[in-house]
């Protein structure tokens, strides 16, 4: 499918059209006295259900065995009554978000640094069930060494650094709290359009890019430099 660039005209290769014509009307076999709207009208809720694809070209055949439709069909679009109608024709194209935030695939994304739990003097019998206590299950284990049940750093990627462990007295000087400054955890959540491993894909191609530009910028200008 390719970009739409401006200036150009609608086509098969670069245009998706959908048609949405749905008409409210009273339903004559409801009860009398029914109050109900979804009984009472003929749609009175509009859903994404309703919206039809309508193929152009050889659009048809390229995506036949994957019709082009909404991806939730009980989205509700809008609420109507007797006499009122929506008819629209809908245009679909690619784009990206630093046009439109409607182009964006991406829902919320965030990173943070991998938490780093560090024991420096052993923490045993009961201390160690406390410690363990103070972190969210599967960060810290308790195992057996020479007879004695101590505490260990199993997972420190499940730490939500809430450092609940500094208010206990006996831990102090047992244990320090740091992040690794250069390991990031980054969390992509997709509107569903793309999945999200194939976001960070595309985000690490746009990133390369920008780098090349960047270098080439920067290469000018050193040439520049040294020929002045």
């Amino acid at each position: 499918f390719l970009w739409k660039q401006p200036g150009d005209i609608p086509t098969d290769q670069n245009t998706i059209v959908l048609k949405l014509d749905v008409a409210c009307e009273v339903n004559r076999d409801a009860a009398p006295g029914e109050t109900d709207p979804k009984k009472k009208y003929i749609n009175s809720a509009v859903y994404s259900n309703q919206i039809v694809w309508d193929p152009k070209g050889e659009q048809e055949r390229q995506f036949a065995d994957s019709p082009i439709r909404p991806i939730h069909d009980d989205i509700l679009i809008t609420k109507l009554r007797p006499g009122q109608v929506v008819s629209c024709e809908l245009h679909c194209e690619k784009g990206v978000g630093k046009d439109h935030a409607k182009f964006s695939p991406v829902a919320t994304a965030s990173y943070r640094l991998l938490p780093e739990i560090q024991i420096l003097e052993d923490i045993t019998g009961d201390d160690a069930e406390l410690f363990r206590s103070c972190f969210p299950p599967g960060v810290v284990d308790i195992v057996e060494e020479n007879g004695v049940r101590k505490a260990k750093v199993v997972n420190p990627r499940k730490d939500t650094v809430s450092r609940e462990v500094l208010r206990h007295k006996q831990f102090e000087g047992k244990v320090r709290l740091t992040r690794v400054r250069d390991h990031f955890i980054f969390n992509v959540e997709s509107t569903g359009i793309i999945a999200p491993e194939k976001l960070i894909e595309q985000a690490l191609d746009v990133l390369m890019e920008k780098c090349a530009i960047a270098k080439d910028a920067m290469a000018k200008i050193t040439n520049g430099d040294e020929e002045k």
